[in-house]
């Protein structure tokens, strides 16, 4: 059996190694448009911030190991362009050569991720202007960051704009960060997205919410951000504003796409063309609150959606689980984490939602060092069940997301989160946890 996976990243090579370790008779060939294979994008902003010294840290796997050990065709800077799902081929560009190259396959896997949006805005292609996805443009943010960058603007304030921010702060630039939004973190809600701007100005960080950027300025290199409100001096940028899935030759193929343009998928990781399988953040991800195929690229979707097509590619039957909204994040001295629903997410469900508010402390209040932590429930009010939890503080958010993730996934019940049997200990927690210490205010 011929299979053919195109990219060489989580969910790529979580199902290349299925294959390899339930047929041993497979040939795997791996086209990678990139040089790196295997690596954590998600600890990008900490190499940036000194946080990791050694970038290989974040390679998983170095290609070498895929191809000597594992027997893998592991190719970089291979580009595909087109699947001919007819002929059952995979065309693309060999970008060091130039030269065409084409690959039959019998399974074929797209494992294509996703790419940073840059809108189209006049002056984009200056000097200092970055993203960061690739270890790649990590490599390039450290060496344009020399001593004469001082300020830095971050274009958006999700999850990687902020992380970006935190760790351009600990390197000791000023840092602004401007959103078209009114606030920064959109995906949590009010409450939180609050504390995450009072900590952030805590640090310095100038937030500049409610303006779009409409251009750049400067000779050669960026020298200012132009939005439609203002004009700000920066010595760089760093564009943050999402990520859209790489499905443009799949579409071509026929193949079924979300509206977010990922690549619709049913448990098996099966696309709508037979012997075309699709995993990662070039996916649909089923969310098992909403029950409808989301998008929601995250690493850890990535790595199981993999090892799940792979094992089916390989005649061994898997089915993705489906997510429950669950992400977390460091944020200077703050965590902040959700799963589930948000309330506008509740909403545009037309849910009837019931949403909570509760301050509690990280452990017993008596013993040292114990912390307050925001969290946020939000319930059903017809069923009782548990639609999401968020939470934000200095301690203890992890656990308690977690704790509500494994509630959702088995479809709990407000009543049921009062019940569960927790560890408790004055170092570690409350005689009721502060999950169910907001459960029983309902």
């Amino acid at each position: 059996m011929n299979v053919v996976i195109i990219g060489g990243d989580a969910a790529g090579m979580s199902a290349a190694m299925q294959v390899v370790r339930n047929d041993e008779n497979a040939s795997v060939t791996v086209f990678e448009k990139g040089e790196f294979y295997s690596y954590a994008q998600c600890g990008l902003p900490y190499y940036i911030g000194g946080h990791i010294d050694d970038r290989d840290r974040l390679i998983a796997r170095h290609r070498d190991t895929f191809e000597e050990k594992y027997g893998i065709d592991a190719r970089i800077l291979h580009e595909v362009t087109r699947i001919d799902p007819t002929n059952q081929l995979v065309i693309g560009t060999d970008l060091e050569s130039g030269d065409t190259f084409e690959q039959h396959y019998d399974k074929c896997l797209i494992a294509t991720g996703a790419s940073p949006i840059i809108p189209p805005w006049d002056g984009r292609d200056l000097a200092g202007i970055h993203v960061l996805k690739t270890i790649p443009d990590a490599d390039d943010i450290l060496t344009d960051m020399k001593e004469d960058v001082l300020t830095v603007t971050v274009i958006g304030g999700g999850y990687i704009g902020l992380e970006v921010a935190e760790n351009l702060v600990e390197h000791g630039k000023k840092v602004r960060i401007i959103d078209q939004a009114d606030r920064l973190g959109m995906v949590y809600d009010e409450e939180l997205s609050e504390l995450l701007q009072e900590e952030a100005e805590s640090h310095g960080v100038e937030v500049i919410l409610g303006e779009s950027v409409k251009h750049f300025n400067g000779s050669g290199r960026v020298r200012e951000v132009v939005t439609n409100k203002g004009k700000y001096a920066t010595d760089m940028v760093i564009v943050a504003v999402g990520v859209k899935p790489n499905s443009q030759f799949a579409k071509e193929a026929g193949i079924h796409l979300h509206p977010s343009g990922a690549i619709v998928v049913n448990p098996y990781m099966e696309t709508n063309v037979k012997n075309i399988y699709a995993a990662g953040d070039c996916a649909t991800q089923f969310h098992r609150i909403k029950q409808l195929d989301d998008y929601i690229p995250l690493g850890t979707h990535a790595n199981k959606q993999g090892r799940v097509a792979g094992s089916n590619i390989a005649g061994v039957t898997a089915t993705f689980q489906g997510v429950v909204g669950t992400s977390i994040m460091k944020f200077f001295r703050l965590t902040v984490g959700r799963t589930g629903l948000s309330v506008a997410e509740a909403e545009a469900l037309r849910i009837h939602a019931e949403p909570l508010k509760f301050r509690a402390r990280s452990h017993a209040s008596y013993y040292p060092d114990s912390e307050k932590i925001l969290i946020k429930l939000l319930r059903d009010s017809a069923t009782d069940k548990l639609l999401g939890v968020q939470a934000i503080g200095k301690k203890g958010v992890d656990k308690r997301i977690d704790v509500a993730a494994t509630a959702l996934y088995h479809d709990m019940t407000i009543a049921d989160m009062e019940n569960l049997d927790l560890s408790y200990a004055p170092p570690f927690n409350s005689v009721w946890d502060p999950l169910q210490q907001a459960a029983r205010r309902y």
